[in-house]
């Protein structure tokens, strides 16, 4: 009989269960513009910026385009999106296969037990363990073990909140491990109340600045932009052997199924982590040439989330009067998906701008094919017909400015 584990008094095949995608990195060959692409432009904001330069000799130092690695957040999480320099992966000799330019992809896990747990059942079942214990920056357990074409995947548990007044922990408050930790683990309230008996001052950490005036009237609410990003995912890779990525991404981290389809004789698979209609997205690589996409990633896309169709339409044409490339791809390659774009950032990813993602219920089944919208990238609609599920799944937490 096949060996299952309790997980908070639930009977599940593996010791964890991953609950959505938690924050994700690229590493750029144009730092300084990609930071301002994903920051001035989308909106993500600096939580922190960690210099690494004590890391590295002087002459070393005269090779890296920028030491730091530059931690952004859409929302109360410390990251979301993670960014840092080729070069400076290169000198601290994380240099990743070829065409691998996503660093991680993490998923959110709800204890360090299923952590600690799942790292013994990665290493059991024969997967490679890259690293280990409590990273900070942004102070989330967790333990990284790498898919068949090497992107870093990481299980995690409790990621730092950042709060109403916009500061990340001050680095005097950096408690982190390298290794899988001894539990029990003291809990965070005892951590900050550790700090304050020590005299620390628990509000100076990063605050970052916004970097455009508050033009945009959105709803009522004044806003430096037309829109607010209020989620990330899904990834969708290319991948050299789809069924041996479909086996690790369901088999060893538990994603499920939602849909498959043929598109031109290419075999597309969809996996999702919670009720959207995927989290993760696999195709075979032959398809990235065939649809005029830069050849030097496996990455062929990253989604991220703005609130509502008004803010679509609107995005895309704040990106466009900025001079950004918009481009559109075919809608049959994202089932469970309406009305999308993607913005192509200066390294040539591509970031796929969207609102709304169907919603798998308790039966586990999408929506048929048949009842789904046609989406007609030539001619958007000022506005909407609602779906069964539209303005379900998760909500952003928060003002939007």
């Amino acid at each position: 009989m096949k060996e299952r584990y309790n997980v908070g008094g639930v009977m599940l095949d593996r010791p964890f269960r991953v609950r959505r995608l938690g924050h994700f990195e690229f590493t750029s060959r144009h730092i300084r513009d990609t930071l301002h692409f994903y920051t001035t432009l989308l909106g993500f904001r600096i939580s922190d910026a960690h210099d690494t330069s004590h890391r590295f000799t002087p002459e070393v130092l005269t090779t890296i385009d920028d030491p730091k690695l530059y931690l952004t957040r859409y929302s109360s999480d410390h990251h979301a999106l993670v960014l840092s320099s080729a070069q400076l992966k290169a000198a601290r000799g994380r240099s990743a296969p070829p065409k691998i330019t996503v660093a991680q992809i993490t998923w959110q896990v709800s204890s360090l037990k299923e952590v600690v747990d799942g790292e013994h059942w990665f290493k059991r079942d024969g997967l490679t363990i890259l690293k280990s214990g409590r990273d900070v920056p942004g102070h989330n357990w967790h333990t990284y073990t790498p898919d068949p074409d090497g992107h870093a995947n990481e299980i995690y548990y409790g990621m730092e909140q950042i709060g109403w007044v916009g500061r990340s922990k001050p680095y005097a408050m950096h408690r982190g491990f390298y290794e899988p930790p001894p539990l029990p683990q003291i809990s965070e309230y005892q951590e900050i109340e550790q700090a304050i008996a020590k005299g620390i001052d628990i509000d100076s950490g990063c605050r970052d600045r916004e970097r455009l005036p508050f033009d945009y009237v959105v709803d009522g609410i004044q806003m430096p932009r037309p829109f607010r990003v209020t989620g990330i995912g899904p990834v969708r890779l290319f991948v050299s052997d789809l069924e041996t990525s479909l086996q690790f991404y369901r088999d060893r981290l538990g994603l499920r199924v939602t849909e498959e389809i043929s598109w031109q004789g290419h075999r597309c698979v969809f996996l999702r982590a919670n009720t959207e209609h995927h989290s993760m997205a696999l195709y075979p690589e032959g398809l990235g040439e065939q649809l005029g996409l830069m050849q030097h990633s496996r990455c062929m896309s990253l989604g991220v989330r703005v609130n509502d169709y008004n803010q679509l339409r609107n995005a895309i044409g704040f990106l466009r009067e900025r001079g950004c490339e918009v481009r559109y791809l075919p809608p049959e390659l994202f089932p469970g998906m309406d009305y999308t774009a993607f913005a192509v950032d200066p390294d040539g990813h591509h970031v796929q701008l969207y609102t709304y993602m169907e919603q798998v219920g308790w039966e586990g089944r999408p929506r048929p094919a048949a009842l789904r919208p046609k989406i007609d990238n030539d001619h958007w609609p000022q506005a909407l017909e609602p779906y069964g599920d539209s303005y379900c799944g998760e909500p952003f937490l928060g003002p939007w400015a």
